[in-house]
């Protein structure tokens, strides 16, 4: 493909001196690149499809770094990426190596804070503003966030801080699908088409100007004129929450409308008054396919350009956990099922369909989530929580105060735990083990086939416990054909060696010890609290290797080193783990091989 203008933007300040003609020119050369090269490395699409206008006329209006703009979650970044000299390395995106799908402030000083997860833009960019004002730099802050990341609390505490002074902060609202504010009938279409026009704007400027400067009357008269207005805006908008909140809120404006964007940008720029830009955006526009299923096309593998991509009969944990919640639903009304705006993602589309009235999508809201799913159990219902690894951080507080201390027995279906590839650091799941485990009254589990992951599902819903289950992103690797189940397993080739691991990499040590003398495998289906017959097995081996798909510190193989060392194991204990790095964009397998967890690997360490 050619790229004659979108090859010779080395930086925003390029795109600035185009005609309309070359805008729509260079508009299409990027939905181009992206489809091209999410076609083959996979990514976010439908999302970046949507945001191209939007960034064009950001670019165009603001000047980077000066000016700090931050995309929300980030996974709307890639024409930013392509405005601000990546184009040369747009085809690594997602790669070892390579560009980052999400903003990352050490691959480029335009990209102003690291992104990753949602809901946290405004106060980033608040923060920024702030810091600006308070050190006499030039240049505003500006949070691009959508209405799916607008349903996160973070973002209203930051708009709530944020609207309480007289600055020219600005929040622009990418509304892709739900709408925020209600506007209705031709009253609120004329005040949208007013408002958005610039003349309106210098002719109140002026205005004010002249009132401020008539004795005794002018004030009076300003105050009652606003009055006035706020009285009609309230009748027509309805009271807009984010002008309760102190915003000047501006739009609805197309986001494909790259002159009408601008035009509101700098006004909002020149405001000394926190604005809100509401800006509709077609989400995966461009693209057929993305457009016509825009939540499938949100983050998606490679795929074949022509034909779409293929979404039929795909089996995988998520899909396999969401069949065993349907099984056990259909004969248990109090089976919950619970997702914070992961519904495909976590496997519960079929749920949402077969039990509508016991599945429930609460947005953005991972915090929510945890302390609405102790609620359910509390009232005596049976909720499980679907929530990536890499998520279920935000709700670390809600698990201790609002489920552990009180002993309520929710479910957590940790889905993507270990490492996930190619979305990098914010994404990988390698935390949850170590922070689960400092909290009392929880009980951990890490399936390696389908066949234990839907056993513990129905395990679990009868049991009056705490429990989370953690299982990998992707499918099984079924080479092992004996009987797995309770709290662990011994695979016993009579040595004095053992590895030790849990979850997908017990594949990886059934293949190594294939090739390696009189070595067992002990593997944990319980993860914690483990059990002590474990630790009675152990005291045999004069070698012991524990293989953890997750952090070192405060990891399974820690908890279970300072066991032993309690009951004075004399023998050679070995920790293979990541040790102390947020883990890079990689495939799995790669990564695996990188941090010692792979087959090799393991056979390297025995030998």
């Amino acid at each position: 493909m050619e790229y004659n203008l979108l090859s010779k933007i080395s930086g925003p300040d390029d795109v600035k001196s185009l005609s309309g003609d070359e805008l729509t020119r260079l508009c299409d050369e990027i939905r181009d690149i992206i489809i091209d090269t999410v076609s083959k490395n996979g990514g976010h699409l439908a999302s970046n499809l949507g945001a191209v206008e939007l960034t064009v006329a950001l670019h165009r209006v603001f000047s980077t770094p000066e000016d700090a703009i931050i995309f929300d979650v980030g996974h709307q970044c890639y024409t930013h990426k392509l405005l601000t000299g990546r184009f040369d390395r747009f085809s690594t995106i997602r790669t070892k190596d390579g560009l980052s799908g999400f903003m990352r402030p050490d691959e480029s000083e335009h990209d102003a804070f690291v992104t990753g997860h949602s809901s946290n833009s405004i106060s980033a960019a608040y923060g920024i503003y702030k810091a600006k004002a308070l050190s006499g730099q030039k240049g505003t802050a500006v949070a691009v966030i959508g209405d799916g990341a607008m349903t996160g609390g973070m973002a209203y505490e930051a708009l709530n801080n944020a609207g309480a002074e007289n600055s020219n902060f600005i929040v622009v609202l990418n509304d892709n699908k739900m709408s925020i504010s209600h506007n209705v009938g031709a009253m609120s279409r004329i005040f949208s088409k007013l408002r958005s026009r610039p003349k309106y704007h210098s002719f109140k400027f002026a205005l004010n100007k002249i009132l401020f400067k008539i004795p005794l009357i002018g004030r009076p008269i300003y105050n009652f004129l606003l009055h006035i207005k706020e009285i009609i805006k309230g009748a027509v908008y309805r009271n807009n929450i984010f002008a309760s909140l102190g915003f000047n809120y501006l739009g609805p404006v197309s986001g494909h409308d790259i002159k009408h964007m601008e035009e509101l940008f700098k006004i909002a720029k020149n405001y000394n008054r926190p604005c809100l830009i509401h800006v509709v955006t077609t989400k995966g526009k461009g693209y057929p396919y993305a457009e016509n299923k825009p939540n499938n096309y949100h983050g998606v593998s490679p795929f074949d350009i022509v034909n779409g991509a293929d979404f039929e009969g795909k089996v995988d944990f998520s899909a396999v956990a969401g069949g065993a919640l349907c099984k056990i639903a259909e004969e248990n009304n109090k089976v919950c099922a619970v997702t914070a705006a992961m519904t495909s993602g976590t496997g519960l589309t079929e749920f949402s369909k077969k039990f509508g009235d016991r599945f429930f999508d609460v947005g953005i809201a991972e915090q929510h989530a945890v302390t609405f799913t102790a609620g359910l159990a509390k009232g005596g219902a049976v909720p499980f929580f679907a929530v990536y690894s890499s998520f279920l951080q935000r709700g670390y507080d809600q698990i201790i105060h609002d489920a552990a201390i009180a002993r309520l027995p929710i479910k957590l279906l940790v889905d993507r735990a270990g490492i996930v590839g190619e979305d990098g650091e914010s994404h990988q799941g390698i935390f949850d083990v170590a922070y689960l485990t400092t909290i009392p009254n929880v009980n951990i589990y890490s399936p390696c086939f389908y066949s234990e992951l839907e056993a513990l599902i129905e395990q679990t819903a009868q049991n009056n416990e705490l429990c989370a289950i953690r299982y990998p992103r992707g499918c099984e690797n079924k080479n092992f054909t004996d009987e797995t189940g309770g709290d662990y397993n011994l695979v016993s080739n009579g040595g004095k060696k053992a590895i030790v691991t849990y979850g997908r990499i017990f594949s990886n040590a059934v293949e190594a010890v294939k090739k390696l003398e009189k070595t067992d495998i002990i593997k944990l289906n319980k993860i914690f609290p483990i059990n002590e017959e474990v630790y009675g097995l152990l005291k045999n081996y004069d070698e012991i290797h524990f293989f953890e798909e997750g952090i070192k510190s405060g990891g399974i193989a820690e908890h279970m080193g300072s066991r032993l060392s309690e009951m004075q194991y004399k023998g050679k204990y070995t920790v293979h783990a990541i040790d102390g790095v947020f883990v890079p964009a990689d495939n799995v397998s790669s990564a695996l091989k990188t941090y010692g967890l792979d087959t090799q690997s393991m056979i390297d360490a025995l030998s």
